[in-house]
């Protein structure tokens, strides 16, 4: 497999392109154009970012163009299931794409009975709560001490997505410790980041889900500020944070970070002493009939990018963590990820 220079560029519209200087060897199971479909219309989120980076390195990798189109997980599903057999047509997404099957979302099918998993890349590590900075809550037990005592708390997320399992979460521990409690925890389905931010600046939510990434500029404002917020929850688990750099991002270092994260900020997940945490995992996706052969190439290009090292610092330079599984291990990885979660769901429908 060559690994050669190759010009890159941004392409108006949803585009992302990398021409190689040179053809692939011609005992390759695929050639020419790549396309990576992507479950978030956005250009400019993590879903995009994400991709980008492992775009570049596979286009140079493989010396194939590859373009990445944002155009949302149903019609990225539809793709892959018309377009992908040959392997000319390939999705990348995050837990979202199992969540979505979790929490009954219209179009999204059994990722793992409709297609073939891929590799896992990377994880977004900035999945987070945060409260207005003048709020009572000061941590995420005083959320489950309140609305086990009789307290409304109204949480912002996007129901049926990636923030939605911590709110299931929240309502399962609440569960566990105040049996019908849970019901005090009342999930306000807002949307997009904007509106959830929007929710809190105008009262309408006690607690919402964001990102380090989003909302630590809203962190920095002073108390009596209306957007003036604070992080009282970090999802993903200590020893992924622990591997962001020291100085974290803007005024908020790792150490600070930590504190918002498992062990020292902890949600029960079961009565075994079980903790929960959430890292957001990207990954591929592959036509459920799609050649193993083109499978394990795509494998062996990854395992040789990751073993090259140099995209571990493009994935940390933007704030995310590489987190490189190959096929058969992705796959275990996800379906028991999926199978935590599963529970939890069980749990507090019951």
């Amino acid at each position: 497999m060559k690994s050669l220079k190759a010009g890159l560029y941004i392409a108006l519209g949803t585009a992302f392109a990398l021409s190689a200087s040179t053809a692939m060897a011609s005992d390759a199971p695929i050639s020419g154009n790549l396309r990576i479909v992507i479950g978030s219309n956005s250009t400019g989120g993590d879903t995009y970012q994400n991709a980008a980076i492992i775009a570049a390195h596979l286009g140079e990798k493989l010396d194939m163009n590859v373009r990445v189109d944002a155009v949302g997980a149903v019609a990225g599903f539809r793709a892959l299931k018309q377009q992908g057999k040959t392997g000319a047509t390939i999705m990348f997404n995050h837990d979202q794409s199992y969540l979505g099957n979790l929490y009954g979302v219209k179009g999204y099918d059994d990722i793992f009975a409709e297609y073939k998993i891929g590799p896992t890349i990377s994880i977004n590590p900035g999945n987070a709560y945060l409260v207005p900075k003048d709020s009572p809550y000061k941590t995420v037990d005083d959320i489950i001490e309140a609305a086990g005592k009789g307290e409304r708390v109204r949480v912002s997320v996007e129901r049926g997505s990636a923030s939605n399992i911590g709110f299931s979460a929240l309502e399962n521990a609440v569960k566990m410790k105040y049996p019908g409690a849970e019901k005090n925890l009342a999930l306000i389905n807002t949307g997009s980041q904007s509106d959830k931010n929007q929710a809190l600046f105008d009262g309408q939510a006690d607690v919402i889900h964001g990102s380090i990434q989003g909302n630590e500029q809203f962190t920095r404002l002073p108390a009596d500020d209306q957007k003036a917020m604070r992080f009282i929850w970090i999802t993903a688990k200590g020893e992924t944070i622990e591997q962001m750099p020291e100085e974290g991002l803007g005024e908020t270092t790792r150490d600070m970070m930590l504190q918002w994260t498992d062990p020292v900020t902890s949600v029960p997940q079961s009565a075994d002493g079980d903790l929960f945490n959430f890292d957001k995992m990207f990954y591929f996706m592959y036509n459920k009939d799609i050649d193993p052969k083109i499978v394990a190439y795509f494998d062996e290009a990854m395992t040789e990018i990751f073993e090259e090292g140099k995209i571990q610092s493009d994935f940390k330079r933007s704030f995310f963590i590489p987190s490189f599984r190959a096929s058969p291990e992705a796959e275990k990885f996800l379906v028991n990820k999926k199978d935590d979660y599963a529970e939890i769901l069980s749990a507090i429908q019951k």
